[in-house]
């Protein structure tokens, strides 16, 4: 007779591994929306954290060595050490290439090692700098040259020295840009009438896309929007047509309500045959003021029907 004896499993192996098809196509996809929404949230602070790592045991070596030559020929070094910044400018300090802190110096004077730190200084005003005239074809296919200027100030030091190379000439080529993409998307009319609104569109969109580099946007104008000679020509001629068609609409109404006027006049007049008379009378006072040498006197048809009769 054989004997059946029970098998058992230890724990690692009778635990069930999860498998991905157990998870609905849902579950991804929420997942792969949470981590792209992570890696955008990486403030500039945990960029530059990866780059202010430890020197390592060589990289303090030199540094102490450096150091105790610093000091030995401290007369002769002083002058190699000791750095001054402006009021408006901060200094970023790299040690054997690797930034030192995450505040940036200055203003004012402090020391550097001679052999192993550079220091790269930044300007904190405001620049301003004019966009280049584009030429951009709006929403309603119609061709405009448009130039602008924008105002612009170094937030962040270290990150407009550690996560871009040229600051300044990236803002620029990115206004010209934004500029074109913000101004396809309008119309003609949108564009002579609302300039404010765009300024502050481009405003918004080139702040966020400079924060990263430590740039701040203060301020954007446009400046000359630009038609065709040929347009211009022709909005010029809907303009004036335009003009003279109301100038027609008022004139045929100020006729009509004379005509109005004329006709109740002549209902108060017929009510009174003297009236028409007085009226007479006033326009040959009306005609003789102006010196004329000819004269119209009305004669009423009354008193020439008197003669026809006989």
């Amino acid at each position: 007779m054989t004997s059946c004896s029970a098998v058992t499993f230890p724990p690692a192996l009778t635990q069930v591994t999860p498998s991905l098809d157990f998870f609905p196509p849902q579950c991804m996809e929420m997942e792969d929306r949470m981590e792209s929404q992570k890696r955008p949230g990486l403030s500039k602070e945990v960029l530059i954290s990866e780059k202010t790592g430890s020197l390592g045991c060589c990289g303090w070596f030199i540094v102490i060595l450096v150091g105790f030559f610093t000091i030995c020929l401290f007369p002769f070094t002083i002058w190699f050490c000791l750095k001054i910044v402006q009021e408006y400018e901060r200094a970023v300090i790299f040690r054997l290439g690797r930034i030192t802190d995450r505040k940036a110096k200055g203003p004012g004077i402090f020391f550097i090692l001679p052999c192993t730190d550079s220091c790269v200084k930044v300007d904190l005003r405001t620049v301003s700098f004019d966009i280049p005239p584009q030429e951009i074809l709006t929403k309603d296919s119609v061709t405009v040259s448009v130039d602008g200027v924008v105002y612009f100030r170094v937030n962040d030091p270290i990150a407009s020295v550690a996560n871009v190379s040229n600051a300044d000439f990236a803002t620029r080529l990115l206004a010209q840009t934004t500029l074109r993409n913000v101004l396809g998307t309008k119309n003609l009319a949108e564009v002579l009438s609302d300039r404010e609104g765009i300024a502050h569109s481009m405003q918004s969109s080139l702040d966020e896309a400079t924060d990263d580099w430590g740039i701040k946007v203060e301020r954007v104008e446009i400046k000359d929007v630009k038609l065709p000679v040929q347009l211009q020509r022709a909005m010029a001629a809907e303009a004036e047509a335009a003009r003279e068609a109301r100038a027609k609409v008022i004139a045929a109404e100020g006729e009509m309500n004379a005509s109005r006027a004329l006709k109740e006049a002549s209902l108060v007049i017929a009510e009174s045959p003297s009236a028409l008379q007085l009226r007479y009378l006033q326009t040959l006072n009306t005609i003789a003021a102006e010196k004329n040498s000819t004269i119209i006197f009305p004669l009423p048809m009354d008193v020439l029907s008197h003669f026809m009769r006989k």
